[in-house]
C-alpha cells in the first residue's frame, strides 16, 4: 500500500508539472505576441492558390508570405476567403535581376520587381517586402555591390515610405552582408528608421557561418520579419552545405532556447515565417505548425 500511496502520489505531481508546462507554454506564445506564416513557395500543397491557402490555414497557419508580380485580386480573394493575413511579400525579381548586376538595364528591372512588391504588400495589407539585396561573385566585386546595392534601395524609399511598407533585408547565400556588424552598418549607411528598411533574419540560413542569437542580438530592433528554418552543421560537413537544410525543424543545430531568449531580449513581436521543408503534404504542414508552437514557447 505504501507503495502504491507513493506511485500515485509521483503520478499526480507529473500531472500536475505537465499542466505546468503546458500552462508556461501558452503564457509564453500569449506574452510573445508572435503569429505564425508560411511562405508561399515553401507550402508545398497542389492545387489553386484558394486551396493552398487553405491547406495552410487548416493546418493552424495565421498568415501566409505571398510572392510579388502575383495577381492581386487573386491573392486577396484568397487571403479573404480563408481568414489568412498577408505575414510580408518577398520579392520576385531579386535573384535574376539582382540590384547589384552588372548591367544597369538588369538592375532597374530588379528595382522594378522592389517597387512592384511593395505595391502588393500594401495591397495585401502587410508593412513589410523581403529583398535579397545583391548577389557578390567573380564578375561583381563586393565593393561594388555594396555601392549599387545601396543605391539602388534608397531609389524605392520614397514609395515605402509613401505606401507605410518597409524594405526589409534578408541574410541569405549571396556571398554578400555575411556578419552582423556589417549588417547593422549597412542599414545605418541607408540611413532610414526600420519602418522604412530594415531586416528580415533568416534563422536557419545562418548556422553556416554564424550564431543566429548573436545576430538577433546585434540587429536588434533593426528586425522587421524573422524566417524559420531549421540547419544542421553535421550534414553540411559530412553532405556537403545545401544538405544541412535537409532536416526537420528542431532536429538541427539551432539552439532555439537562446534564439526565443535573444528575441525576448529584443522585445520582438509580430511574425514567426516558415520556410521550411516538411510541407509537402497537409500532414506535413500540420507537423511543422506544431513543431513552431514548441520553439515559440521555449
Amino acid at each position: 500500500m505504501k507503495n502504491r500511496r507513493s506511485f500515485l502520489a509521483s503520478a499526480a505531481a507529473t500531472a500536475v508539472s505537465g499542466f505546468a508546462i503546458s500552462s508556461c507554454a501558452q503564457s509564453a506564445l500569449k506574452q510573445r505576441n508572435i503569429q505564425k506564416a508560411i511562405m508561399l513557395g515553401t507550402l508545398g500543397v497542389k492545387g489553386t492558390l484558394l486551396e493552398r491557402f487553405q491547406a495552410a490555414k487548416d493546418a493552424g497557419y495565421e498568415g501566409v508570405e505571398a510572392q510579388g508580380g502575383m495577381n492581386q485580386q487573386e491573392v486577396m480573394d484568397a487571403l479573404g476567403q480563408t481568414g489568412l493575413k498577408a505575414a510580408s511579400v518577398c520579392c520576385h525579381t531579386h535573384w535574376k535581376q539582382t540590384l547589384t548586376h552588372a548591367d544597369e538595364k538588369v538592375r532597374e528591372e530588379g528595382l522594378q520587381g522592389v517597387l512592384q512588391t511593395l505595391r502588393d504588400a500594401k495591397a495585401y495589407g502587410t508593412n513589410s517586402i523581403l529583398v535579397v539585396p545583391g548577389v557578390c561573385n567573380e564578375e561583381v566585386a563586393y565593393d561594388v555591390a555594396w555601392e549599387r546595392s545601396i543605391a539602388q534601395l534608397k531609389k524605392a524609399v520614397p514609395l515605402a515610405k509613401e505606401l507605410g511598407v518597409a524594405i526589409s533585408i534578408e541574410n541569405v547565400w549571396n556571398n554578400f552582408l555575411l556578419s552582423p556588424l556589417e549588417a547593422v552598418r549597412y542599414l545605418d549607411e541607408i540611413g532610414e528608421p526600420s519602418n522604412v528598411v530594415g531586416w528580415h533574419f533568416d534563422i536557419g540560413n545562418v548556422l553556416r557561418y554564424g550564431w543566429p542569437e548573436q545576430w538577433i542580438k546585434v540587429l536588434g530592433k533593426r528586425i522587421n520579419r524573422i524566417h524559420v528554418k531549421e540547419y544542421s552543421t553535421k550534414k553540411m560537413k559530412d553532405e556537403g552545405v545545401w544538405k544541412g537544410f535537409d532536416v526537420d525543424l528542431t532536429e538541427g543545430d539551432n539552439n532555439w532556447p537562446a534564439i526565443m531568449k535573444a528575441l525576448d531580449d529584443i522585445g520582438y513581436q509580430g511574425w514567426a515565417i516558415s520556410e521550411q521543408r516538411g510541407g509537402i503534404n497537409p500532414g506535413g504542414l500540420k507537423m511543422l505548425t506544431e513543431r513552431m508552437d514548441k520553439i515559440l514557447a521555449m
